[in-house]
């Protein structure tokens, strides 16, 4: 055992994880700063059990700018009925919620990516603690875990819930029915730019069924977004086995990625016009977007073309980008 392993995370629960019923509490992380020398950070956690049965494991706001996971599971964890389940349900809505107070992906107190930071420090960071409580406290806890998540500020994507390629033939199957009991308007097999330190790869990487999403962005919410939150989480639990009932099934789109040149990436900062929407088809070769100067009148602008045939799936959200932003995400039909 490293000496990692061995060191007490500060973070202590106020709720009993092993308790029958629901309880409503916090994660309290200590946190001495200039306004509150003995202060903390308060984490809301909802945990509702009912005897034996497998864990799920709901997670929003891991980036604190996205907003379909907390509504979502705001309104599950003030809904949510322990004498009904089979197993335990535990409900994060705002797993990085220095960043969600702050309306911000990352933590305002370090400036931590908490879906960069895993496995965690118990001696690190703020946003180090709250990766390490996850790694080794509540992940070894589940079995299946949710974690929701949509454009925030800087993108936009049709909604999907999405699972990954993985190693084990099984466990990739297993997060792919996960995926598709969830049943989003489109379900992703996702490709990461880089998996390295986010809470997926340490899930995984337990053997944990695993499943994500991406449920519109901009740094709000709408009422379909919602509902698809809302409609998938329930879904989640009655295919999981924990609640009873029938599965609210609606059409699905089965999307990949099978290759970075799904990506597209900006060159050059300025201001970006669309040419095609989301859920638009694309031809590779075809315009995507243009990008103009913004600080000159009378120049010509960059073309960004597909570098293949698919579906727009997501693109940049504001009106000016940088170089080195992602402009557009295609995938094919699966």
């Amino acid at each position: 055992m490293s000496e990692q392993e061995t060191r007490a995370n500060p973070i202590a629960a106020t709720v009993d994880f092993e308790r029958d019923g629901l309880q409503h509490g916090f994660l309290r992380l200590p946190y001495s700063r200039d306004d509150s020398a003995w202060g903390a950070v308060m984490i809301p956690v909802t945990v509702a059990k009912n005897g034996k049965g497998p864990t799920v494991l709901l997670t929003g706001a891991n980036h604190g700018d996205e907003y379909e996971g907390p509504v979502a599971l705001m309104d599950l964890a003030a809904s949510i009925d322990a004498a009904s389940l089979t197993g335990r349900v535990i409900i994060l809505p705002a797993m990085n919620f220095p960043a969600f107070r702050a309306a911000t992906r990352t933590s305002p107190i370090d400036q931590g990516n908490l879906n960069r930071s895993f496995p965690g420090k118990p001696d690190g960071t703020v946003t180090q603690k709250i990766a390490d409580y996850f790694q080794r406290t509540l992940l070894p806890l589940a079995d299946v875990v949710l974690d929701i998540h949509s454009g925030g500020k800087t993108l936009e994507f049709v909604p999907f819930c999405c699972a990954h390629r993985l190693p084990d033939p099984a466990q990739e199957q297993a997060c792919v029915a996960a995926m598709q009991a969830f049943n989003a308007p489109y379900s992703m097999m996702l490709l990461e730019i880089d998996s390295v330190g986010m809470y997926d790869t340490a899930a995984e990487a337990m053997g944990k069924v695993f499943i994500s999403t991406e449920l519109g962005g901009g740094g709000s919410t709408s009422a379909r977004t919602v509902g698809v939150a809302k409609r998938g989480v329930r879904n989640l639990l009655v295919h999981a086995g924990v609640m009873q009932g029938e599965l609210a099934r609606k059409s699905s789109v089965m999307l990949d990625m099978p290759d970075g040149d799904c990506f597209s990436f900006s060159e050059q900062d300025g201001l970006i016009e669309p040419c095609v929407d989301l859920g638009e088809a694309v031809g590779k070769g075809d315009l995507i977007a243009r990008i103009w100067p913004a600080d000159r009148t009378g120049v010509k602008p960059v073309e960004v073309r597909a570098r293949m045939s698919g579906l727009a799936a997501g693109r940049h959200f504001p009106g000016l980008v940088k170089t080195g932003d992602c402009i557009s995400v295609l995938a094919v039909a699966a």
